[in-house]
């Protein structure tokens, strides 16, 4: 049996399907989830408990899981009823594992992103966490990784377990618990199982509330959880609360460019506003882009908050400028909400939420343009302009350049934005030539 196909055992397919019984008739929660991606950007979807012991593992499981060498989970869970202020301590403890995970001991090791769920969204929520394989099973590395985790004294810790394989070559997942004042035991074992893939990424639910957010509000309670370690994010609260809650577009349109970076936008924009005598406006604005490094160091939930923000001060911008002209705005929601999506659904292309889904609609509280274009040129055209400017880039931006998968996992989320889609234009030409077309698609789709 492999991974992503239907287990054969009914009582495995019961158990996925909702609540189990024990053995008194009791309902017992859903089980813990693990989505592995795998070498090549495919993902890998097991289970750990006791029914299917006949199943086994996926080979690509089975290499990263079983001997030789040995591998850890390290998952951060979210603690009490997963409000905003959790969300915030268990996103900046992964991303501080992270940095950790990458240095002294276990610089050796692999390292790999791995996600614990629920299936449907059950009791739990979602997990972010780390498979690292240590190739040459030292006790070095377990007893790093133990270390690591008295160095965490907030509650709740992150949950670390390992793998082990038999003779049988089932594999067996051995969680650890730490007793206070009594060191660090483990609890046994349970059996790693296949279980089918879940039909939308496991991410995808939890979106609304880590990176996409659907609300300004939802955004502003993100940074009012991080005012006591970031005393910019008050500032940026000032800001966005004296902006109206709704606003009114003007009777000028208003055109957004988006695109990544070395596509043109700079230069479109500039030139759009010219000929049109346009206003220019970019987000973030200029009132908030001064603290733009500090929000892109944290983790996806705030620097997404951030730059949500930054959109609905724009917006305040918008609806007073289109009044008395055009109004041509340097990025707006889509590049906001594909980078989170490219960033946090895991795998490739094949795991986006797919075409029509509620995460590429537009928020119903934010100031909509009446045309939004996306410019686009080749990989290797990106890559020459980029390498001729010297620009400094964030981590995304790097990550654009790296990996080929993240790059097209924005451009395909950019086109499946809806309410408004991207109307795409190709920037590879001419600067006149692109100033042409853009100014052509502006004439036939705004009165």
């Amino acid at each position: 049996m492999v991974f992503g196909r239907r287990p054969r055992a009914p009582l495995l397919l019961a158990r996925l399907s909702g609540l189990r019984r024990g053995a008194c008739g009791r309902a017992m929660a859903p089980p813990r989830c693990f989505a592995l991606e795998l070498p090549g950007c495919t993902l890998a979807h097991f289970a750990v408990g006791d029914e299917a012991p006949g199943a086994r593992p996926d080979p690509g499981v089975a290499a990263l899981l079983g001997p030789p060498g040995r591998s850890y989970s390290l998952s951060v869970p979210v603690a009490g009823s997963a409000g905003c202020a959790a969300r915030v301590r268990a996103a900046r403890l992964h991303q501080r594992l992270l940095h950790q995970l990458r240095r002294g001991p276990f610089r050796r090791c692999q390292l790999r992103r791995l996600l614990c769920y629920r299936p449907g969204g059950g009791a739990g929520g979602l997990q972010h966490g780390f498979l690292l394989r240590d190739p040459r099973d030292s006790p070095d590395t377990r007893s790093a990784l133990l270390a690591l985790l008295d160095a965490c004294p907030e509650a709740p810790r992150p949950r670390l377990a390992e793998f082990s394989g038999d003779p049988l070559c089932r594999l067996w997942q051995l969680p650890w618990e730490r007793r206070d004042g009594l060191g660090w035991r483990q609890l046994g074992r349970e059996l790693v199982v296949p279980v089918p893939e879940p039909a939308l990424h496991p991410v995808v639910l939890d979106l609304p509330s880590s990176g996409v957010f659907p609300r300004r509000e939802a955004a502003r309670a993100v940074l009012e959880a991080c005012t006591s370690f970031i005393p910019e994010a008050r500032a940026v609260l000032d800001l966005v609360d004296q902006c109206p809650e709704q606003v009114q577009k003007g009777k000028f349109p208003v055109i957004v460019i988006e695109g990544l970076d070395a596509t043109g936008k700079t230069t479109v924009t500039q030139s759009v506003s010219d000929s049109l005598k346009a206003v220019l406006l970019k987000s973030p604005p200029s009132c908030i882009s001064q603290w733009r490094k500090i929000f892109d160091d944290e983790p996806t939930i705030i620097r997404r908050a951030f730059y949500s923000l930054g959109n609905y001060i724009v917006a305040s911008e918008i609806a007073k400028e289109s009044a008395k002209s055009p109004v041509i705005v340097d990025r707006y929601w889509h590049s906001t909400a594909t980078y989170a999506i490219a960033t946090e659904v895991s795998g490739g292309l094949q795991h986006l939420p797919p075409a029509h889904h509620p995460i590429y609609q537009w928020p119903r509280d934010l100031l909509k343009p009446d045309l939004v274009l996306l410019l686009t040129v080749s990989p290797e055209e990106r890559m020459q302009r980029i390498e001729g400017r010297g620009m400094e880039r964030t981590t995304e931006e790097a990550e654009l350049e790296a990996n080929s998968i993240f790059r097209q996992k924005v451009e395909v989320s950019y086109q499946r934005m809806e309410n408004p889609g991207c109307h795409v234009v190709d920037a590879s030409p001419s600067r006149e030539r692109v100033l042409q077309m853009v100014l052509s698609e502006i004439q036939n789709n705004c009165n």
